[in-house]
């Protein structure tokens, strides 16, 4: 029996078979690990080509503008510019997300007076390309000037419709530092603080008002004032005709008090006097019956 065994394992044919199956497996074994190894270096390079392509993204930065501002004032430029980044994807990703450059107008060696200068970038990846709109900007640097100004306060309206006074408004800032451009500064008339009155207003008015420059037309001038706003009190106290109403309706009360206490007092003397007739009429109807019981006796 063991010899019989011995010889099975020994054949030809049943080796053959062995080698078969184990080729077979080895096969499958090498293909898959090939499938695999080609599936990865696919998907790295798919992630390396995601990574390395270009992209492009349009940015809304905020427009730097280098001056001397102790000396000048600069307008006429916009408070934002559009920058067009294109570059590898993560770096464009990275500087989209971050915003870690910027987009400057570089005046320091302009005098005063008109110009159109052209806007740069600065901090920007290297590996990167940009695209400013607008490129250029026209600017209006003026020297810088500064002027101190008494605040004036206006009301909406001089007169109640209720017959209330309004009293003189005071403001807890006196004067003002109003600072610009030489040109915009000369043109300041007035520092005005604007209170809007209610027609029927009653009780004394407390305001925070924001102070405005303002030119001779009442046109309002682009400047800053410091401090820009001022606490405005207004007091209101009772007019003339509420004071003559609220005494005319004190005199008719005292009349209808005298009215009323001059007929309890006529009442009373009515009454007495009734009463004296009565008595009179009863003594005199008593003597004529006494009289009159004389004569019959």
């Amino acid at each position: 029996m063991g010899k019989d065994t011995k010889g099975f394992f020994r054949r030809k044919w049943f080796l053959r078979i062995i080698s078969l199956i184990l080729a077979l497996f080895l096969f499958m074994y090498v293909n898959g690990s090939k499938s695999g190894f080609l599936r990865q270096n696919t998907r790295n390079n798919n992630q390396s080509s995601a990574l390395m392509s270009n992209k492009s993204v349009t940015l809304r930065m905020p427009l730097d503008v280098t001056i001397d501002n102790n000396k000048y004032i600069v307008s006429g430029y916009p408070q934002y510019v559009k920058v067009k980044v294109t570059g590898p994807s993560a770096l464009v990703t990275t500087t989209s997300n971050t915003q870690n450059f910027k987009v400057y107008a570089d005046l320091s060696d302009l005098t005063p007076g008109k110009h159109r200068v052209k806007l740069k970038t600065s901090g920007l990846n290297s590996e990167l390309t940009s695209k400013i709109e607008p490129q250029y900007i026209n600017v209006n640097i003026q020297p810088r000037k500064t002027i101190t100004m008494k605040v004036t306060i206006r009301l909406s309206i001089r007169d109640l419709d209720n017959g209330y006074k309004l009293g003189r408004p005071h403001s807890d800032i006196q004067t003002v530092q109003v600072t610009g451009s030489r040109d915009e500064v000369n043109k300041v008339n007035r520092i005005i603080a604007f209170v809007a009155i209610p027609h029927d207003a009653k009780d004394n008015i407390a305001r925070q008002v924001t102070l405005q420059a303002i030119d001779r037309n009442g046109q309002t001038l682009n400047v800053v004032i410091s401090p820009t706003t001022t606490n405005v009190s207004i007091p209101i106290s009772a007019g003339s005709q509420s004071s003559s109403s609220s005494d005319s309706s004190s005199s008719s009360s005292e009349e209808s008090e005298e009215t009323k206490s001059s007929s309890r007092t006529s009442s009373r003397n009515d009454s007495s006097d009734s009463s004296s007739e009565t008595s009179q009429s009863s003594s005199s109807i008593s003597n004529e019956d006494s009289s009159s019981s004389s004569r019959n006796q």
